[in-house]
């Protein structure tokens, strides 16, 4: 992603205000690996500027993302993510349990719909996304399917 002074210059160039308020969000998003959402955007940006509005963070996200700055992503958690690494391709691990998202880099440039399953479609660009439970949700999930013990377990320690 480019840097926040970056960013304010592509704003310029397209004819868009550099407010304060998106400078803040430029600097937010700036190397968030995280997949934000908007809602985790306007949180972070409230910590350094309390007036931001929900409102202008949407509108920043999206204009960023129609200038290919960031690249929004459903990905079924729930709440629109923005992906601010758009540089390289790549894909996504994402989290039944808490809704982390991860970037994956492989490459599945040979992945093809085969032949005539393409219902008409004009094909383009092909997404890959694993779901699964990451680190911390996979330890709780083992914790929760564990046998409680039975009177006679305790009694046999």
């Amino acid at each position: 992603m480019r840097s926040p002074q970056e960013l304010a210059e592509v704003f310029r160039a397209n004819g868009r205000k550099v407010t304060p308020q998106r400078q803040c969000i430029f600097r937010i998003i700036q190397g968030d690996t995280s997949h934000p959402s908007a809602e985790a955007v306007y949180t972070a940006a409230r910590s350094e500027m309390e007036t931001i509005s929900l409102k202008t963070v949407y509108q920043t996200l999206n204009d960023l993302a129609e200038m290919g700055e960031v690249l929004p992503l459903d990905l079924g958690t729930g709440t629109m993510r923005f992906d601010p690494n758009v540089e390289s391709p790549h894909h996504h691990l994402v989290c039944r349990g808490c809704g982390k998202v991860a970037d994956l880099d492989a490459d599945y440039s040979q992945l093809e719909v085969p032949s005539g399953a393409d219902h008409g479609f004009l094909l383009g660009s092909a997404e890959v996304v694993f779901r699964g439970y990451c680190d911390v949700c996979r330890i709780e999930l083992a914790a929760c399917t564990q046998p409680e013990p039975t009177p006679t377990d305790q009694a046999a320690k």
